[in-house]
């Protein structure tokens, strides 16, 4: 199946139902980010360090890869960068220009896949922001290749991603408060399922989710040419059992060196 083309008709459905990680940033956010007091996640709860990012945005070329949903991109574009915003989901780039629009941003928006980048030229970009979105693809590697071609060299990729253990527990009994350890790694959301239990969670338009190796997420961004310059943890701010035991989320600094 396709999984790019059912997972954008998803994340539709989650902005028509008003899915909290779905909502576009305030206003207020908009005015105090012109005045320099901006920041944004690429996780769930810890901003990222402003130290991760140039003094400086005016005139920085940022790609908000996988990034739709009138959060980051607004953000970034009113600190002063040049935004282009790509997302697989029509609707939560609509967030995007509709926050641009309201505040009198400059904001690209594109349609299309995180592995697919082939609009864009070599070296087109200082800096990308890849927030928790590569869980959507099976395959990772093409996501690395292509931020590295289309980053300048010495840009810079701020990726945030999902903690592999997040996914060997059962998602019901989660739910339930119970840690109950059931799958294994690289993991889809459909492993488990009968070809009927498939057949009904595809019509639901639920996002189909896939579990990556910690090898596939560092590793696979070192192998594209990246050295990698930092890196925090996060949670889910307590509000999963999980969050007792350890952080569930990794955000990762990395930069793009010229490989003779």
């Amino acid at each position: 199946m396709n999984t790019v083309k059912h997972n954008s008709k998803a994340w539709d459905k989650k902005v028509e139902d008003g899915v909290s990680y779905t909502k576009a940033v305030s206003k207020d956010v908009i005015e105090r980010s012109k005045l320099g007091d901006w920041r944004i996640t690429v996780t769930t709860e810890k901003p990222v360090p402003r130290g991760w990012f140039p003094e400086l945005l005016s005139g920085v070329k940022i790609l908000c890869l996988a990034s739709g949903g009138g959060q980051q991109g607004p953000v970034l574009a009113a600190a002063g960068a040049e935004v282009t915003v790509i997302d697989i989901s029509k609707k939560q780039l609509e967030n995007d220009q509709l926050v641009a629009e309201a505040n009198n941003l400059c904001l690209r928006v594109i349609q299309g896949d995180m592995c697919d980048l082939s609009m864009f030229d070599d070296g087109e970009f200082d800096l990308i922001v890849h927030p928790v979105a590569n869980v959507f693809v099976e395959d990772i590697s093409p996501v690395w290749k292509e931020a590295s071609r289309v980053l300048k060299d010495r840009g810079v990729l701020i990726s945030g991603f999902t903690n592999p253990l997040l996914f060997i527990f059962d998602d019901e009994e989660d739910q339930k408060g119970n840690l109950v350890v059931s799958n294994r790694i690289p993991y889809s959301t459909l492993d488990s399922m009968t070809e009927e239990e498939k057949s009904v969670y595809l019509k639901a338009d639920e996002t189909i989710e896939f579990g990556h190796t910690l090898e596939d997420q560092i590793q696979g961004q070192i192998d594209a040419g990246f050295v990698i310059t930092g890196l925090y943890e996060d949670d889910f701010g307590g509000r999963r059992p999980i969050d007792t035991y350890i952080k569930s989320f990794v955000a990762t600094r990395a930069v793009k060196m010229k490989i003779k």
